[in-house]
């Protein structure tokens, strides 16, 4: 057991997180940042890095990104990939495959067989008002769900589909409908007809983690993702709250977002370009909680059955690779502690 676990700790070492534990999955949120040149991907994608912008907080950001291709070493260090740029529009547009369908279809195309995906559902089903839209009609819209974006992604990924979350972003108290009727209007969602992929709930307002909300997902077979974000209770909190796993078809979601009580535009700046720890990501109140509310939970999938997707970003520690070494290697030391 000794010398195996000398094996997992070296591989780790080399960024490969396939064969960390049974019972845990590790990814990423997203996958084409050139930062991890040298970590995940190899020099040879130098010259095939392309620029784009981004403006945040009022700040302009040079964002370099591998191409798509460059899954297929991704897939070579983690055991599945977090889909996130399908939260800005669906899969089907104007009647017919947009450039999300032909993006995922690439990933596909070099992705190996055993890559599996976690894909984000578009924002337009899962919030019930839009960034400078106001109210949205098609919130929870599951008739539009199902053609322009579930139906789809299962045609494209079939096998390789792990299952959707669904986001809900903050909504302030005094705008939030209460938590009988924000589990209405969920069941009417999930109760349309049968989903062919498993939903994970991401429900990102304090106030609406009830009994009742973790009662329904129970009854019903649907996930919720723990996640350590911005506003959200501690991982120990939100498990205390759930009573234990809320998992889909036996697998559970955990996102490691950013440091509590640190907005997103703070934790993007600090992390960015994302090729390194970074001390005032890594040593934030609450950092090393997190590690061990994340091997924690680890334990109890490893206890109850359970399989967890542990998905890392780079907000959340300067560098995605970086936070799954320390998260593994603390993990393994546990292992290596544990009770045989």
């Amino acid at each position: 057991m000794e010398e195996e676990l000398d094996g997992v700790f070296e591989a780790v070492s080399r960024y490969d997180f396939r064969n960390v534990c049974p019972a845990v999955n590790f990814g990423t949120a997203s996958d084409r940042y050139a930062g991890w040149i040298g970590q995940i991907y190899s020099p040879d994608w130098e010259p095939k890095v392309q620029k784009r912008r981004k403006q945040l907080g009022g700040k302009s950001y040079a964002e370099s990104v591998v191409p798509t291709e460059a899954v297929s070493e991704y897939f070579e260090h983690f055991s599945v990939l977090e889909i996130d740029f399908t939260f800005y529009r669906p899969l089907i547009e104007s009647g017919g495959p947009g450039i999300n369908f032909r993006a995922l279809e690439k990933y596909v195309e070099h992705a190996p067989s055993s890559a599996r995906f976690l894909v984000k559902a578009p924002q337009v089903f899962c919030s019930p008002s839009l960034p400078g839209r106001g109210t949205n009609p098609d919130y929870l819209n599951r008739a539009e769900y199902d053609v322009t974006f579930g139906r789809p992604l299962e045609q494209v990924l079939g096998p390789q589909l792990r299952g959707v979350i669904f986001e809900q972003g903050y909504i302030p108290r005094r705008e939030s409908p209460s938590s009988e009727r924000h589990v209405d209007e969920l069941e009417r969602f999930c109760s349309a007809g049968r989903f062919g992929h498993a939903i994970h709930f991401e429900v990102r307002s304090s106030h609406l983690l009830t009994p009742l909300l973790f009662d329904w997902l129970a009854s019903t077979g649907h996930g919720y993702v723990f996640s350590h974000w911005t506003w959200l209770p501690s991982i120990k909190n939100q498990w205390l709250a759930a009573g234990g796993f809320s998992s889909a078809d036996g697998q559970a979601v955990l996102r490691l977002l950013t440091p509590r009580k640190m907005t997103y535009a703070k934790a993007y700046d600090l992390a960015h370009p994302f090729d390194r720890t970074i001390p005032e990501l890594s040593e934030a109140p609450g950092s090393k909680a997190m590690i061990d509310e994340t091997v924690a939970l680890a334990a109890k999938a490893m206890d109850s059955g359970h399989l967890v997707n542990i998905i890392v970003n780079n907000r959340a520690w300067g560098s995605g690779p970086e936070l799954a070494v320390a998260v593994s290697n603390r993990l393994l030391e546990y292992l290596r502690k544990r009770p045989k």
